[in-house]
């Protein structure tokens, strides 16, 4: 089950970097094609999102998480680089 939250941790961080791409060099040089990729890539981060955030819950709870490594955990997913660092060095 650690292994699906690592695999899937740095999925979501993967695709926050490329949603952040997409919204950072791609929109202001080809505002058609940001609009082609917004949808999947956002569709992707969401669901990528959702699903690390349960994880981290459940393993809150399996695992006896404290309070301090959830907190770091979720805060994290929302940090560009943050699910590659809760993956090397607190997981």
């Amino acid at each position: 089950m650690m292994r699906l939250f690592k695999i899937v941790a740095f999925l979501e961080g993967i695709s926050l970097l490329v949603l952040f791409g997409n919204m950072l060099f791609i929109k202001p040089t080809n505002p058609e094609l940001y609009k082609t990729l917004l949808f999947p890539v956002g569709m992707t981060h969401g669901l990528l999102f959702i699903a690390y955030i349960a994880l981290a819950t459940m393993f809150k709870i399996e695992e006896n998480w404290s309070w301090k490594k959830y907190a770091m955990v979720c805060v994290a997913s929302v940090l560009p680089f943050g699910t590659f660092y809760v993956e090397k060095k607190l997981l």
